[in-house]
């Protein structure tokens, strides 16, 4: 089921002491009006996969995934993981795509700049852009 963003008008907290400098802060509506809700045991932008730990025809088969440090593996362990990250520096998503300019710098939205991304640096991006430093002009970081 999906349904409108509604985000809170409350005002933010001392935690943060600006507004209107980052895109994050009204995130996801800066890129997106609409988000859903899968049912079931299903996820992803389209409800066609299983969630973490399911699996099979109806996602209700369960799977027991048990992360593991690298120390800990075996050396045909160890090459099997790194043949899957080069696989997936290698694999571009059919699903994501990424923004390359600020919310700013795409005329608030109306001007979208997105390129494709392969799966490893999809996760390398959405990690940088959830923990990077907001820049509040000149050399100021926040």
């Amino acid at each position: 089921s999906c349904q409108e963003i509604h985000l809170s008008r409350a005002p933010l907290g001392p935690q943060f002491p600006f507004t209107g400098v980052d895109d994050r802060e009204d995130w996801p509506s800066v890129f997106y009006n609409r988000t859903c809700q899968c049912s079931g045991n299903f996820m992803g932008f389209n409800c066609g996969d299983c969630k973490f730990g399911f699996w099979g025809t109806n996602c209700r088969e369960r799977r027991l995934l048990v992360r593991r440090s690298i120390f800990d593996l075996s050396i045909p362990e160890k090459e099997k993981f790194l043949a899957y990250l080069n696989l997936a520096k290698h694999t571009i998503s059919s699903d994501y795509v990424i923004p390359t300019r600020t919310y700013a710098q795409m005329n608030n939205g109306s001007t979208p700049i997105f390129r494709d991304i392969n799966i490893y640096d999809l996760f390398v991006w959405m990690h940088y852009y959830v923990s990077r430093d907001t820049l509040l002009g000149g050399s100021s970081v926040w």
